[in-house]
C-alpha cells in the first residue's frame, strides 16, 4: 500500500524525466553557434532533477522541495532552449519541431500531475518513512536576517514564475500591446494600452511554425494585430523579433528592443481594421472602398468600410482631438481636397480638349511675336522634370526656358495635347476603371493649370511686366491657388485612392485575394502606412495613357497577408481609465 502511494508521485516524476530525456537529445545540434547551448542546458538540469528525485527515492526527503522546485521550473528552461536551439544559423524541418514541441507539452502535463503529488502538504504522506522523518525534522524556521533573505528569495523566485507564466500566456492566449502611433484614431489613441485574444489565431511557439491551429476566420472590420510585411522576415531577422517580443513580453511592455538599422522603433507588430476579404478585388477611390467578387461583377461600395474611415479628423470631439498628436489637414485643406475631388468628377474632357489645344496655341502666339522660330524642335520628350510640385513651384523659369530653348513651344504643344491623340475620348472610364479613369482626369487638370499659368506669364513677360507685378496679377493668383489645391491633392493620392487591387490579369481578367488572404487598413487614412503602401517612394506617372504625363513620388503597393501572420484580435483596451472598455 505504501509503495503504491509513493508510485503515485514517482510514475509521472520519471515519465517527465523521460521525456525530458528525449526532449534533450532533439536539441542536440553541431553548429559553431548559439543552438550548442541547447542540449547541455536541457540536459544538465534533467540529469540534475534525476539526481535530486534518486535521492527523495533513498528517503532523503530534504531533496523534496528541491525536486519540486525544480520540476516547477523544467517547461520553461526546456522552452528556452527550444528557442536557443532554433536561434542558430540553421532552421530544423517541420515533423522535427512538431516532435519536439509535443514532448515539451508532454513534460508541461506530466509536470502538473507530479507537482500535484509534490505539493509540500502532500509529499510526506506517500510513504510512512517519510512522514516519520518529516515530523522528526520539521522544516527549520529562520529568523533575523536569514528569515529576511529567504523570504527574499521567496518574493524573487514567485516573481520569476509569475513572469514565465505570463510569457506562457502572452504567447498562446492573451498579450497587451501599447499603441504607437495615430493610425486608428479615433478608435486608439498612442498610449492606449490593449488586451488582444490570441487563442484562435493559431498561435506558434517562438521560431517554428508549429502551434495551436487556427480556428478564427476573421471579418471586416475585425481590428487585428499582425506582423508587418514590409520587414524582412529571413531567419535572422525573426530572430531579432522573437528575441526583441521576449524581452517586451516579460519586461511588461517597458523595453522594446524590436529597432531596425537605424535604431529606431519598427512598426511590427501591426494593429489596423480588416477592410478586405477573400474572393474580393478592391478599388478606393475619393475615399470609398468598392469590392466585387465572382459573384458579384460590377463593383460596389463598402459600407461598412465608410463606417470606421476616419478622413476628418477635425470633426472629432474635443476631448478625442486634443489627445491627437498630429491633425494630417486643417479643415480649409480637407474642404480644398473635396472641391478637387468635386472638379475633377465634373470635368469635361470634350471641353478640355478645347482648353488644352487654345493654350497651347496662345503660348505659340506669344513666343512667335518674341522672334522664336516655334517651328523648330530642339527639346527631347524628358527635358522638363515632370514632376508635380516642381512644375508648379518652378512655373515662372520653365516659361522663360520655354520662350527661350530651341522647340520650346513645340515641347509645349506636345506636353499640353500629346494626350489627345493618343488616347481618344470614349465612353466608360479612361484606363478601364474608376481609379485610373480619375488620374487620367487629374492630369488633365493640372496640365491645364499649368498651362494656362505659363502661357498668361508668358503674355505678361511679353508686355514687359516684371516679375513682382506678374506674380501680383490677378489671374495669376487665382491659378496659383488652383495649383495649391492640385499640388496638395496629389500629395494626397496615396493615401485618399487605391488602384484595383489585386491587379487584373494580363488578358483583363479579374483577380481576387485568395482564400486564407486578407487586406487591412488603418481608420486615420491621411496618417497610416498600411497593407496599400510600401515604405519607399517611386516617382511615378499618374496616367500611362499620356506620354507626357506629370508624375509623382507614389509609396502606392496594396498587398494581402497570409492570415499566418495575424496574431490575434484586440478585445479590450485597459489603459487609460478613462478609455476602458470592450472593443468592438
Amino acid at each position: 500500500m505504501e509503495k503504491s502511494r509513493a508510485y503515485a508521485l514517482f510514475i509521472p516524476l520519471y515519465a517527465t524525466l523521460a521525456a525530458s530525456a528525449v526532449f534533450s537529445f532533439f536539441c542536440i545540434y553541431f553548429s559553431p553557434d548559439i543552438s550548442l547551448l541547447a542540449f547541455p542546458l536541457s540536459f544538465a538540469f534533467t540529469a540534475f532533477i534525476l539526481h535530486k528525485s534518486i535521492l527523495l527515492y533513498r528517503n532523503d526527503i530534504a531533496a523534496a522541495p528541491v525536486v519540486r522546485k525544480l520540476i516547477q521550473y523544467l517547461p520553461y528552461v526546456l522552452l528556452a532552449c527550444f528557442v536557443l536551439r532554433r536561434a542558430g544559423k540553421h532552421g530544423t524541418p517541420y515533423w522535427y519541431d512538431v516532435v519536439t514541441v509535443l514532448l515539451w507539452c508532454a513534460v508541461f502535463v506530466l509536470s502538473l500531475a507530479t507537482l500535484h503529488f509534490l505539493h509540500e502538504k502532500r509529499v510526506y504522506t506517500l510513504k510512512d518513512e517519510w512522514e516519520k522523518l518529516h515530523k522528526k525534522n520539521p522544516s527549520q524556521k529562520f529568523t533575523g536576517r536569514t528569515r529576511v533573505l529567504f523570504e527574499t528569495l521567496d518574493w524573487i523566485d514567485a516573481l520569476v514564475q509569475a513572469v514565465f507564466m505570463v510569457l506562457l500566456i502572452q504567447i498562446f492566449i492573451v498579450q497587451l500591446y501599447v499603441i504607437p502611433s495615430e493610425s486608428m484614431v479615433p478608435k486608439f489613441l498612442i498610449g492606449d494600452r490593449v488586451v488582444v485574444f490570441k487563442t484562435a489565431s493559431g498561435p506558434k511557439f517562438p521560431l517554428s511554425d508549429v502551434g495551436l491551429p487556427a480556428l478564427k476566420k476573421y471579418k471586416r472590420g475585425d481590428v487585428v494585430v499582425f506582423r508587418n510585411p514590409h520587414y524582412s522576415m529571413d531567419r535572422k531577422s525573426e530572430i531579432k523579433t522573437v528575441t526583441s517580443q521576449l524581452v517586451y513580453m516579460l519586461t511588461f511592455m517597458l523595453v522594446n528592443l524590436n529597432k531596425d538599422e537605424l535604431g529606431r522603433p519598427k512598426a511590427d507588430p501591426l494593429v489596423k481594421h480588416v477592410a478586405g476579404l477573400p474572393g474580393e478585388q478592391l478599388v478606393m477611390q475619393d475615399g470609398v472602398l468598392y469590392a466585387r467578387t465572382k459573384a458579384q461583377n460590377d463593383f460596389m461600395p463598402v459600407e461598412q468600410d465608410a463606417a470606421f474611415a476616419a478622413w476628418n479628423l477635425n470633426s472629432l470631439d474635443y476631448e478625442t482631438k486634443r489627445r491627437v498628436r498630429e491633425m494630417p489637414l486643417s479643415q480649409r485643406q480637407y474642404d480644398m481636397m473635396i472641391a478637387c475631388e468635386e472638379k475633377r468628377r465634373a470635368l469635361n474632357l470634350h471641353e478640355a480638349v478645347e482648353e488644352c489645344k487654345a493654350i497651347s496655341t496662345s503660348f505659340r502666339r506669344t513666343a512667335t511675336s518674341l522672334g522664336k522660330d516655334v517651328a523648330r524642335s530642339g527639346m527631347s520628350e524628358d527635358s522638363v522634370s515632370l514632376y508635380a510640385y516642381e512644375l508648379f513651384v518652378n512655373y515662372d523659369s520653365l516659361t522663360q526656358r520655354l520662350l527661350s530653348a530651341d522647340g520650346g513651344a513645340a515641347w509645349f504643344d506636345s506636353f499640353m495635347t500629346w494626350w489627345i491623340d493618343a488616347a481618344p475620348l470614349q465612353d466608360g472610364y479612361c484606363g478601364g476603371n474608376i481609379y485610373s479613369d480619375a488620374n487620367y482626369r487629374l492630369n488633365i487638370m493640372i496640365k491645364c493649370c499649368l498651362g494656362n499659368l505659363v502661357a498668361h506669364n508668358a503674355a505678361l513677360i511679353k508686355d514687359g511686366l516684371s516679375s513682382e507685378l506678374r506674380r501680383i496679377d490677378a489671374r495669376m493668383q487665382s491659378l496659383l491657388e488652383e495649383a495649391e489645391m492640385l499640388n496638395m491633392y496629389v500629395l494626397l493620392l496615396d493615401q485618399r485612392n487605391m488602384p484595383v487591387f489585386p491587379a487584373n490579369a494580363s488578358d483583363g481578367s479579374a483577380q481576387y485575394i485568395p482564400d486564407g488572404c486578407y487586406f487591412m487598413m488603418g481608420d486615420n487614412r491621411f496618417n497610416s502606412l498600411d497593407m496599400r503602401h510600401s515604405y519607399t517612394p517611386k516617382l511615378t506617372k499618374l496616367t500611362p495613357l499620356d506620354a507626357y504625363s506629370v508624375t509623382y513620388q507614389s509609396i502606392m503597393s496594396p498587398q494581402y497577408l497570409d492570415k499566418k501572420y495575424i496574431l490575434g484580435t484586440t478585445v479590450f483596451r485597459f489603459w487609460p481609465i478613462t478609455r476602458i472598455g470592450v472593443i468592438e
